[in-house]
């Protein structure tokens, strides 16, 4: 049975391969890119000539779209999609960090995990936050204003990823090595032209415009990806393709949604095929779904607003006994 599951994956592959959907696509990443790096510096032209007015949010609104986009790259740069030489991968992605502010040594370490053991409550390190439980043995060890949060998590999880962005550039400088002093000097250099253009009023509003609409785009793009999915524990059986696409969710749609999610719309083929280049995640859809009804394994797949509805339900249904604990 194990040789049987081992060899399921070996000939998704070989159609994937013959497909020539591993080959790189330079001429896509090169135009997005440039695309995004003309949008961000342009906005940042227009908060330097717009000077101390309210309309500084829309140039806020702006950014923080742009900064998940910027993320987006340095994701992509992070599985090896762009480049076939890891150095120019490398180069790519510690550029975007830079821009961003998110280590880039941390966030690829953390996300390698995640691939490798998604959804696992011991092992994978996007099942383990701190204000959230994901299963019912998570939420039976929360103590104090954590178990508090826990109990009411499906009520508060969107407000929550309004501190995602600060939260991301908190963990870059406390948990980056190397790029410490890059993480600093960015939110340094932020702060310093922010309250260098704006009075204190229009810059605090500013900042927490930017930074809260940042983390929640960049919370929305990743949230709908494996939770409310089933979460493995140790000792599960579950070969490498199985525990790959059982876990994850797809997201319907066209080409905005491609845009919009930074080709996480199309999460079980990019588990499966990790440095698969952005724009031919797509076409492997098709391939992947087939194969997975030929195999008799569930896909998952729904619309975006059907898949928060997903998500909240599973946060609700964790955090029920707890809630019973406190009646």
């Amino acid at each position: 049975m194990a040789l049987r599951q081992a060899s399921d994956f070996a000939q998704l592959s070989t159609e994937i391969k013959q497909a020539g959907l591993l080959a790189r696509r330079r001429g896509y990443y090169f135009t997005r890119i440039g695309v995004n790096l003309v949008v961000y510096a342009a906005a940042w032209v227009a908060f330097a000539l717009l000077g101390d007015s309210w309309w500084q949010l829309a140039v806020a609104v702006v950014l923080a779209v742009m900064s998940t986009q910027l993320a987006f790259i340095g994701h992509d740069a992070g599985h090896k999609q762009i480049f076939a030489s890891k150095k120019w991968n490398e180069i790519t992605g510690y550029a975007h960090s830079g821009l961003v502010g998110v280590s880039y040594e941390w966030w690829v370490g953390k996300h390698s995990r995640h691939h490798a053991n998604p959804n696992h409550e011991d092992e994978d390190p996007d099942v383990d936050i701190s204000v959230l439980a994901f299963t019912q043995r998570q939420g039976a060890a929360k103590r104090g204003p954590l178990r508090w949060i826990a109990s009411h998590q499906a009520v508060l999880f969107f407000p929550l990823l309004l501190l995602e962005g600060f939260a991301l550039h908190w963990h870059s400088i406390r948990y980056s090595g190397r790029e410490r002093t890059v993480m600093i000097a960015n939110v340094v250099v932020y702060l310093a032209v922010v309250f260098w253009v704006l009075s204190p009023v229009y810059a605090v509003a500013f900042i927490l415009v930017h930074q809260a609409l940042w983390g929640f785009y960049m919370g929305c793009s990743f949230a709908p990806n494996h939770k409310g999915m089933p979460v493995l524990s140790a000792g599960h059986s579950l070969d490498f393709l199985r525990k790959q696409v059982l876990t994850s969710r797809n997201i319907r749609g066209g080409w905005f949604t491609d845009i919009l999610l930074g080709g996480l719309n199309y999460q079980i083929e990019h588990h499966l095929f990790p440095s698969m280049p952005r724009p031919n995640l797509k076409h492997a859809q098709a391939i992947v779904h087939k194969f997975c009804e030929q195999h008799g394994i569930s896909y998952a797949q729904c619309g975006l607003f059907r898949s928060y509805g997903y998500v909240l339900q599973h946060l609700h249904e964790v955090a029920q006994p707890m809630r019973k604990a406190t009646v």
